[in-house]
């Protein structure tokens, strides 16, 4: 078994930024397990372009990226997909290549697809998914896109990371409504109605268009069309960023990791315990756990 020491590391950086895919998922192992702060000290901060996608399923994200991805690297981007899957515990690191979808970057060295566990031993989104992007960085990717798959709390934590949040939506009697519902439209800067070519997008337009005040796309990713008015709304939307929403976006992003510590404490269980059993009570042991 191959030991990776402190040059190791470096080694791997030096060939990840090279291009080397498989330099690049190693990394991406060391830190989704406890190597992590190791490897993070060693390859230090620069910030990113962070896109997230997102949407319900089979509206169709993975076809939406691969457009994306197409289109930034006709512009000459390095470019990182990072699949989260809430389905798995653990991601093992494997590099998405069964992804019939994202088959044709498979081959560019410039592009990296991986998937991302939400759970698992570490703990949740707010721990796998920044500490993976702040290696990306490092690594010279000029883009990463972050895929989720629209259902649940890892939404909130998507948009705090990604700037812009695009939701991809089906055309359909109903589908803004449920997409309402679902909070998806509370995280969106961009709204996409995918699929554009079939009946129903136009009302699904006007619908959205009612109900969030984000710009509406349409888009027929299998075809590609549309993706670069994508693309350049979603440039657009980060040129307009200003200091207030970044400082918004690190607010939620601190607490989402001091929770994720916090439910990983080693003093959790006790104090839950007994404050169940009358012993304490839920303020006395919020205060103990944050030790104050």
């Amino acid at each position: 078994m191959t030991v990776i020491t402190v040059a190791t590391i470096e080694d791997l950086v030096t060939a990840a930024r090279s291009g080397s895919l498989r330099a690049a998922g190693r990394l991406l192992s060391l830190v989704e397990s406890s190597r992590r702060e190791e490897v993070l000290d060693i390859v230090g901060s620069r910030p990113v372009r962070v896109v997230g996608v997102t949407g319900p399923p089979g509206a169709g994200k993975s076809t939406t990226i691969a457009v994306l991805v197409r289109a930034y690297r006709q512009r000459g981007l390095r470019v990182a997909v990072l699949a989260v899957d809430p389905s798995s515990p653990y991601s093992g690191g494997a590099l998405l290549g069964d992804r019939i979808r994202m088959a044709e970057h498979i081959d560019d060295a410039d592009v990296l697809i991986r998937s991302v566990a939400t759970r698992g031993h570490l703990g949740g989104l707010a721990v796998a998914v920044p500490a993976a992007i702040r290696l990306l960085a490092a690594l010279d990717y000029d883009l990463i896109l972050l895929e989720s798959v629209g259902v649940g709390q890892s939404e909130i934590e998507i948009s705090a990371i990604a700037d812009p949040a695009v939701v991809v939506l089906n055309p359909g009697a109903g589908d803004a409504v449920q997409a309402a519902k679902a909070g998806l439209l509370e995280v969106a800067d961009i709204l996409v109605v995918n699929k554009a070519d079939r009946e129903g997008a136009d009302q699904t337009v006007r619908d959205l268009r009612a109900e969030a005040g984000v710009p509406i796309l349409k888009l027929i990713a299998s075809k590609g069309v549309g993706a670069e008015e994508l693309a350049d709304a979603i440039d657009a939307h980060q040129r307009a960023d200003t200091l207030a929403r970044r400082t918004a976006r690190a607010r939620v992003q601190i607490l989402s990791l001091a929770q994720s510590r916090l439910r990983a404490h080693a003093d959790l269980d006790e104090l839950a315990a007994a404050v169940a059993a009358g012993r304490s009570d839920a303020y006395t042991a919020a205060a103990r756990l944050l030790g104050t």
